[in-house]
């Protein structure tokens, strides 16, 4: 009974160890990651030559034109993009590319109707010759009703 008990102790605590993030790692990459996340802007480029956004109706964007054109057609147009502080999660691997898991308050215009929303991205970012670009994003609007978002939620 012991073995089995112990067992399945290393069983769990390596689970456990595994499901961990490393959000402490290159924490000079993390900060330069931040860096650009709060100086994002609307109309600021960050993006890659190659990169793919996915829009909140499934859109895919193959270029940042294709992305400006979809914004166009659904009548849409970014006044601030600003990351909630404490409420990202940053991936470093390698040094070069990072996994950005980020909450963020969005405030638009869609068809002349301003809209206040919050959303959670998933970026991902490649270092090229010394700089960050982003050569992937999506984005899903957090409805609040069903997971409502406190002070308490905490990124790294």
């Amino acid at each position: 009974m012991k073995t089995i008990l112990n067992i399945l102790t290393l069983i769990l605590v390596t689970i456990s160890a595994r499901a961990q993030l490393d959000t402490t790692s290159y924490p000079k990459e993390r900060l330069e990651i931040k860096q650009l996340l709060q100086s994002q802007k609307p109309g600021t480029l960050i993006d890659c030559d190659d990169f793919i956004a996915v829009g909140p109706k499934g859109d895919i964007s193959f270029n940042r034109e294709q992305w400006l054109e979809a914004q166009t057609k659904e009548k849409v147009i970014f006044k601030s993009v600003k990351p909630i502080a404490g409420q990202e999660i940053i991936r470093i691997y390698d040094g070069t590319l990072a996994v950005v898991n980020v909450l963020i308050q969005v405030k638009l215009a869609i068809e002349a109707k301003d809209v206040d929303i919050k959303v959670r991205r998933l970026e991902i970012f490649h270092k090229k010759q010394n700089k960050w670009c982003r050569v992937a994003g999506q984005g899903t609007q957090v409805d609040e009703r069903l997971f409502p978002v406190s002070s308490t939620d905490k990124g790294q």
